[in-house]
């Protein structure tokens, strides 16, 4: 039953769950906030939306880019190297990104006759990320469903597990991870030192998975 729609970057959690939940899904965004990132990551978000003839719309949010401070929004010069930690990566957080674009969906899928919103927030995201927690989507959707004539709800199946184990789901999945996009630096080529990248690499390594991502400093 085609009762869904999915927030759909590109990257390599919310394709798997696109792969994962097709069945379900008639629509899926892709929002263009201006981050260093989005252009390359919009190109695989298409790819795989006409793979799977899904409808894709993609949703400028310029004024995130010109309101809202977060390295993501200043150039690739301005993303850290090195792991996920607070000390590290805080300087990507997006004030309440997906605050808003749960928001924009949510009427969107109300406006289609959709009940659910997918979402593919995971565990690795909730140090770092307020609106990627367990507490934060379960408020929105709570919000959402009292908001919506249609008691439109979010589904994050991914909120308590890792990236490896979302790997591993692709894995059965059979999807071509090199169809997908992770760096924060938003190169033509992943940069291989941003946290994505590492992670990314950590994610495929621990699933089994061949890493065939072109990546600068190899």
């Amino acid at each position: 039953m085609k009762d869904s729609l999915i927030i759909l970057s590109g990257g390599m959690d919310s394709v798997t769950l696109l792969y994962e939940k097709i069945e379900r899904i008639s629509l899926a965004i892709t929002f263009d906030y201006g981050s260093s990132h989005n252009k390359m990551e919009i190109g695989f978000a298409s790819y795989h939306c006409e793979r799977l003839r899904v409808e894709h719309i993609v949703i400028p949010l310029r004024f995130i880019h010109d309101y809202f401070k977060s390295s993501l929004l200043e150039g690739a010069e301005a993303i850290p190297d090195g792991r996920y930690e607070i000390g590290n990566m805080v300087s990507t957080v997006v004030p309440f990104r997906n605050g808003i674009m749960l928001s924009i969906a949510c009427g969107i899928a109300e406006s289609r006759g959709l009940g659910r919103v997918f979402i593919a927030n995971h565990s690795g995201d909730h140090s770092l990320y307020p609106d990627c927690t367990d507490a934060f989507i379960t408020a929105m959707s709570t919000a959402m469903r009292n908001g919506t004539y249609g008691g439109i709800t979010i589904d994050a199946p991914y909120t308590n597990i890792t990236k490896s184990d979302i790997a591993a789901h692709g894995k059965k999945l059979d999807i071509d991870y090199s169809k997908t996009y992770s760096c924060y630096k938003g190169g033509k080529r992943h940069c291989g030192k941003c946290a994505t990248c590492l992670e990314r690499k950590e994610a495929l390594w621990k699933a089994g998975i061949s890493d065939t991502t072109i990546y600068e400093d190899d």
